[in-house]
């Protein structure tokens, strides 16, 4: 089941998303929970049967405003340099811990909204990541119980102002200008996908693939990474946590391929037996060219 959270004429809400239609299981609608977010934190996700959504409020997906799929998450926690082929572009050297960034709630956008290029950058970069939901909260998780605590998946795009990003030692500045990180345009329960090492990442500009990465080439896995984070800051059910980026990012790609207004870039996740975590889809735009 693909759950996500839109806005209707009535207002935002949140559902599922079946053949193309939104079911409408938020305040607007069935009202089982105010968010999609107070769904996975009262255990409402991951329950809706497709027959039962279908009794909800429909909307053709054509006529809603996508909204980030956990519009409210307490916190956003990215992990950075997390695959080998990012590591050997960048020229970095392996770490032993995660290395660890954190990116604000309101920073967020959704699916086929603007990805909003900040007027005070010039090196505006396309980062396709796996995230993850937490279901639980979650303290000092061991790595063998480390997917227990996942309530679902998506696909999201750490969209990065690399000038920003690198001008000091800390990254936050160059992560959380508005309209940056892309989640969307759902979130699938983990339940329905299985073996998450056996799901495939691709990352398209204007079409042209600039990212194909298998999620078993992440550098320190899921369990390794919700084991580090949970040792050292709660986790709440709602959070997120954006896993690494692969090599093909366009600062380091040859010649240097940035992104500038009008550009498409698109974030598909996919898995064997036609399973899809659907394709998240941005167009680029001029920070003082942003409408709505």
């Amino acid at each position: 089941m693909r759950y996500l959270s839109f806005t209707t004429t009535g207002g935002p809400t949140w559902g599922v998303a079946v053949d193309g239609t939104a079911y409408d299981l938020g305040p607007t609608g069935a009202d089982l929970a105010p968010t999609l977010g107070d769904a996975v934190r009262t255990g409402v996700f991951g329950t809706i049967t497709e027959s039962s959504a279908r009794q909800a409020p429909a909307t053709p997906e054509s006529d809603i405003r996508y909204l980030p799929a956990v519009t409210d998450p307490a916190k956003i926690i990215c992990i950075g340099v997390n695959y080998r082929t990012h590591q050997e572009e960048t020229g970095k050297a392996q770490p032993s811990a995660p290395t660890i960034f954190f990116r604000y709630p309101d920073s967020q956008t959704g699916h086929l909204q603007p990805a909003v290029h900040p007027a005070v950058s010039s090196q505006f970069d396309y980062e396709g990541e796996l995230a993850l939901v937490i279901g639980r909260d979650a303290w000092r998780v061991a790595p063998e119980d480390a997917y227990d605590v996942v309530a679902g998946y998506g696909a999201y795009n750490d969209l990065s102002a690399r000038d920003w990003q690198r001008s000091a030692s800390q990254w936050g500045p160059g992560k959380n200008f508005p309209h940056t990180g892309a989640f969307g345009p759902y979130l699938v329960p983990a339940t329905d996908i299985g073996d998450v090492t056996a799901l495939h990442l691709q990352t398209r500009v204007n079409g042209d693939i600039r990212q194909d990465a298998s999620l078993a080439d992440l550098v320190f896995d899921i369990p390794a990474i919700i084991s580090y984070v949970t040792t050292f800051t709660k986790l709440s059910a709602g959070d997120i946590i954006v896993t690494g980026t692969p090599g093909g990012v366009g600062l380091f790609s040859d010649p240097v391929a940035l992104l500038g207004p009008g550009d498409v870039v698109e974030v598909e996740i996919s898995g064997p037996g036609g399973l899809s975590l659907g394709t998240l889809s941005n167009t680029v735009v001029a920070e003082g060219l942003m409408v709505g």
